[in-house]
């Protein structure tokens, strides 16, 4: 019987032992990536891209040789102090419930005069060392104006429930060849992609770190990445059909995420892997 006890003893520490060694590797490897983030957050080179950014917004362009100066994102013509915190929203204007991005781009048709094929053709930057699109200085600069801000995405309007409803519906929607769904990743503890943690959505605190950090400059990738090109690659990743820019499922999506952040600090352009 002694001998039988010391065996399953034995044996119990020999599983447990590694997995306590792995449990304690994991958490260094995460102090030390946090580490690695607020070394190179105070010199976050998105900081450039806000600035042309905001040379784009005040500067007049497109055929109406106008600038964006007038462009109401949610808090009125001109105001975009905290504007981050609150998108998405319904805008009456157009009946529908837009995100930041796709504001910004209806602003550039409606005041400026540029096409929305035009707009909407390249918004992303493709390669390391590329120059960063127009759009996401103009993305980097408004976002960075929200730095502080509590999040509030409304749900007052019906269009706007909806919207978190869709969102949510495709949070959970398993699909593709891996048969993945965003909760996949995101509605669990301890998952991870390579060295970048996943934030687990059903938790306030993972939900509001998530949604307030981004867009974000992506150091791998030597580039700013807006909210949209954020749920493109997450699509591309689960290897569903591509996920168009601005499309009401992007749109949905963000806004599900947002209303899981509530009362978090914005905090973006943050700093990536």
């Amino acid at each position: 019987m002694k001998q039988r006890r010391w065996i399953s003893t034995v044996t119990a520490l020999s599983v447990s032992i590694p997995f306590a060694l792995s449990v304690s590797a994991q958490q260094d490897t995460q102090k030390e990536i946090e580490r690695y983030r607020q070394l190179l957050a105070d010199g976050n080179p998105a900081e450039l891209l806000e600035m042309r950014g905001e040379e784009l917004w005040k500067q007049k362009r497109g055929p109406k040789n106008a600038t964006l100066e007038a462009c109401d994102l949610g808090l009125g013509a001109g105001k975009i102090g905290g504007v981050n915190a609150v998108l998405p929203r319904y805008f009456a204007d157009v009946d529908r419930v837009m995100d930041l991005e796709s504001r910004i781009v209806h602003c550039q048709v409606t005041l400026q005069g540029f096409t929305q094929a035009e707009l909407t053709k390249r918004p992303y930057s493709l390669t390391v060392g590329e120059r960063q699109t127009d759009h996401e200085a103009l993305t980097a600069y408004v976002v960075g104006q929200s730095r502080g801000a509590a999040v509030n995405v409304p749900q007052a309007h019906a269009k706007e429930r909806e919207s978190f409803a869709r969102g949510e519906k495709m949070f959970y929607y398993k699909g593709g060849p891996y048969d993945f769904a965003c909760a996949t990743c995101h509605s669990v503890d301890g998952q991870r992609i390579r060295l970048q943690d996943l934030p687990n959505f059903q938790k306030a605190d993972n939900a509001q770190r998530a949604f307030t950090t981004w867009p974000a400059y992506r150091v791998s990738q030597g580039a700013m990445r807006t909210m949209q090109w954020r749920l493109y690659d997450c699509f591309r990743q689960q290897r569903f059909p591509e996920l168009a820019f601005l499309s009401q499922a992007s749109i949905d999506l963000i806004t599900y995420m947002g209303v899981k952040a509530k009362d978090g600090k914005m905090d973006s352009p943050a700093i990536k892997r």
